[in-house]
């Protein structure tokens, strides 16, 4: 996923960042995230790289998965339980799927995260190229996505992202 920070990334007004995410399949989640990271000048690191004691480094949290079965992947939901609990700290959860609406399959993550007293920032969700179960015996469902313009929502949804944070917003 990523190489291990020596120290936190910082943005030109010191915000710093880093995403945590799971992506298994075709590597939607990834695309997502390092367009995320680009804008907040984030590290990408998967669950099992992640110093966790360095977590209250950081300003912004992202947690990303694919959605399977209806919830993010279980390495992140577990990452998420083995977690001290960080007051205040300001997150946002992000992911790619097949189907289906994005807030229903992120509720278990981001009740996780509240009850570790992390702040929600924002969400965002995609569609991703999916061939599970039976859906690969059809070639599949959104070929081709994330496509540019999924990126570019990324992108923006980071902008949004930066700019609360940066700017002292009181968190959603």
């Amino acid at each position: 996923m990523g190489v291990r920070p020596s120290c936190p990334r910082k943005t030109q007004n010191s915000m710093k960042a880093i995403i945590i995410c799971v992506s298994v399949h075709h590597g939607n989640t990834k695309k997502v995230a390092r367009a995320i990271a680009e804008v907040l000048g984030a590290e990408v690191l998967g669950p099992e790289e992640v110093e966790v004691e360095r977590l209250r480094d950081y300003d912004l949290i992202g947690f990303g998965s694919g959605i399977y079965f209806e919830r993010p992947h279980r390495r992140v939901l577990s990452f998420v339980e083995k977690l001290p609990a960080l007051e205040g700290k300001g997150a946002f959860i992000f992911s790619t799927r097949g189907a289906g609406p994005a807030g229903l399959y992120h509720r278990p993550l981001r009740k996780k995260l509240l009850k570790k007293g992390f702040r929600i920032v924002g969400e965002f969700s995609c569609k991703g190229f999916d061939t599970v179960g039976p859906l690969k015996l059809l070639g599949g469902i959104n070929k081709g996505r994330p496509n540019e313009e999924d990126l570019r929502r990324a992108r923006e949804f980071a902008e949004g992202l930066k700019a609360q944070v940066e700017g002292g917003m009181d968190y959603a």
